[in-house]
């Protein structure tokens, strides 16, 4: 996999990346067993029938992780470490939901390289997740 990379210098408010993901039962019972959250809600069908969603639904912090990916590898990238995250959860993610996981420069603060991100997740175009993230960001030359 290419990671993308910027430097505090490359970027500009305004910039934004974003990456799709298909949310399959065996990543949702892999996202389980590594976070150790088993909540049926999540992984028995029985039981999520019986809920207000009437389905499986994907963990919060699984389509969070979606933004976490987008600041990893794609904006800034490799070298950006986390200061903060805020999310708000707006609508469950099902199983077969095509995640589209946006991230855009809102802010730049050059006092630490920190830039503030706004953080959004949609299905079918409808909010799912938003929120902000604040990152540092690697300055100087352009590493790939």
């Amino acid at each position: 996999m290419a990671f993308k990379t910027y430097t505090f210098e490359e970027l500009s408010v305004g910039m934004r990346d974003s990456l799709l993901r298909t949310v399959m039962a065996s990543t949702v019972n892999q996202f389980a067993e590594v976070s150790g959250d088993a909540n049926p809600i999540h992984l028995s069908d029985d039981f999520a029938a019986g809920t207000r969603f009437g389905q499986r639904i994907a963990h919060g912090m699984f389509t969070a992780s979606l933004i976490s990916a987008v600041i990893g590898t794609r904006m800034p990238g490799p070298g950006a470490v986390y200061l903060s995250q805020t999310l708000r959860f707006l609508a469950p993610v099902k199983i077969g939901d095509v995640v589209g996981a946006v991230v855009e420069v809102a802010e730049m603060v050059e006092k630490g390289r920190r830039v503030r991100l706004d953080c959004q997740c949609l299905v079918d175009g409808k909010p799912v997740l938003e929120g902000e993230a604040w990152v540092m960001v690697p300055g100087g030359a352009r590493r790939t």
